[in-house]
């Protein structure tokens, strides 16, 4: 019997749907988010757009600019010296170095170092006794000339006489005319060698030839000097009065010759290398008489009294010559001149607390001030301080209102009503619209 196999039942698994991958689930915020940040960029932007360049170039002070807060303050009328700086070397009007004008042994030595000393007093003693020998002997020769003389005389005399009578020849009263005539020649030369002994032995006694300040000693007692030693015994410095020399530019020649030519007193004033502290003032003497052709530079020469002894020998020192003094000046800040492309200008502080750049034309100036040749009148306000970002016609707020007299009368009270915008953290800028909820 055949039996019918039947197939057995397989049973199929249902397919299992797909995870979605883990990236899916936070697509959505991120989109989202993503989305918010693009409408707060658009709406901002839409509130605050970019200037355009008509927008940047035009003057600050147009409607809806906000004022710029900066500091003036007036131009005044004052003297300007006109000064010239310079580095200077103090030097003596002598130092002299003292030397022996003869051969000896030295014997004493009759000053201390760093000394004061009068012209004349007693430095140094060489050993006299060799020229005191030599005096003695020309003196005991003139003794023997003299004699020698003395009797060539009477012996002319009788030759004379008895040549009168015709006695002798005549030959024998001419030779004895010549003999008194060499006679009294010796006599002469004997003199001479006196006069040069007695001149070695005053060498021997040396004494100060100027008056200053002894340096240190260049030799000691008991040493053989001569005339040729280089190093000498002591150098002497005059201290009181002394002088500066200083060089400066050739271009400050003309004004300095105008004013000496003129009979002018120009005071000249020594500060140390610091250039902090003043040693000495005095005046300026005279200058050269050629310009330094490798340097373009001339020398002056100024007198000091010193008698405190400020100003030491050989020391460098920073003078200041005032040449001349400009009266009625306008004077305006250093801070105040700027410097541009068609010179210096500055900006002025109106009555309707804008400013306006002027042109000025400058002359000397100091640490403080410069002068004002034109383009200020006294009493205007300048800007000082907070320069760099104005531009023509831009509103500004004078922070130093009170001490600014026209700048103070156009904005009465402006200085505190910053204060206190200043003070709520807008500092006078206007308040930013609500921010739309994202």
């Amino acid at each position: 019997m055949n039996e019918t196999v039947k197939p057995e039942k397989v049973d199929v698994a249902e397919p299992i749907a797909p995870v979605p991958p883990k990236r899916r689930r936070w697509a959505r915020p991120a989109l989202a988010l993503a989305l918010a940040v693009a409408a707060v960029v658009v709406w901002r932007y839409l509130e605050n757009p970019a200037p355009s360049t008509t927008e940047a170039t035009r003057p600050a002070g147009a409607a809806g600019a906000p004022a710029q807060t900066v500091r003036a303050a007036a131009t005044a009328s004052g003297q300007m010296p006109i000064t010239i700086d310079a580095l200077g070397v103090v030097t003596p009007f002598a130092t002299v170095t003292v030397k022996t004008q003869i051969a000896g042994k030295l014997m004493e030595v009759g000053f201390k170092e760093g000394q004061l000393v009068e012209q004349g007093d007693f430095l140094a003693q060489i050993d006299p006794r060799p020229y005191q020998a030599a005096l003695a002997l020309a003196q005991g020769q003139l003794a023997k000339d003299s004699a020698l003389y003395a009797q060539a005389q009477a012996d002319l005399a009788r030759y004379q006489t008895l040549s009168t009578q015709d006695s002798i020849a005549r030959q024998q009263v001419e030779d004895q005319v010549f003999l008194v005539a060499q006679d009294k020649a010796a006599m002469a030369a004997d003199q001479a060698q006196i006069d040069t002994a007695n001149l070695n032995i005053a060498y021997c006694h040396i004494v100060a030839p100027v008056g200053g300040r002894v340096g240190l000693r260049q030799v000691d007692p008991g040493n053989y000097l001569q005339p040729s030693d280089t190093t000498g015994i002591v150098v002497i410095a005059q201290l009181d009065p002394i002088s500066v020399v200083f060089s400066t530019p050739e271009d400050n020649l003309p004004p300095i010759a105008a004013r000496l030519n003129a009979g002018a007193t120009l005071p000249v004033t020594a500060f140390d290398r610091a250039n902090v502290k003043q040693l000495a003032t005095g005046t300026l003497t005279t200058y050269d008489n050629q310009v330094d052709v490798t340097t373009g530079t001339f020398k002056l020469r100024a007198t000091f009294a010193n008698a405190q002894g400020a100003l030491f020998p050989n020391q460098f020192v920073n003078v200041r010559l005032l040449v001349d003094t400009l009266a009625d000046a306008v004077l305006a800040p250093n801070a105040a001149i700027q410097l541009g492309a068609n010179g210096s200008f500055v900006y002025v502080v109106g009555d309707d607390s804008t400013v306006a750049v002027r042109k000025v034309t400058t002359g000397p100036a100091d640490a403080t001030n410069t002068t004002i040749v034109s383009g200020l009148a006294v009493g205007e306000n300048v800007v000082i301080d907070g320069a760099d970002r104005l531009r023509d016609g831009a509103k500004v707020n004078v922070r130093n209102a009170a001490a600014q007299g026209p700048a103070a009368a156009a904005a009465p009270g402006q200085e505190q009503r910053q204060h206190r915008r200043q003070t709520r953290g807008d500092a006078g800028a206007p308040a930013p619209a609500a921010r739309p909820a994202p």
